[in-house]
């Protein structure tokens, strides 16, 4: 967390990513499309999971949101 001058908490999303695993923060709120195209992630090759859920393009996810961002993997 990060905190102001005036003591008042400032939250930021959390974000995992995998392939490589790695942890970073966001400020939000911030619709998931954005999110992708912040990281330099395609749409259509990255999953955005809030708790159990698949979230769409155009959830906005709140500060204190915990996502992962995994890749789509197919297999046969």
């Amino acid at each position: 967390m990060h905190f102001r001058r005036d003591s008042t908490i400032m939250l930021s999303m959390k974000i995992k990513l995998y392939h490589p695993l790695r942890e970073i923060s966001m400020k939000g709120p911030r619709e998931a499309a954005y999110i992708l195209k912040k990281l330099n992630l395609p749409r259509e090759a990255y999953l955005v999971i809030w708790g159990e859920e698949l979230v769409a393009e155009d959830a906005i996810l709140p500060d204190e949101a915990e996502i992962e961002i995994r890749p789509v993997i197919s297999g046969g």
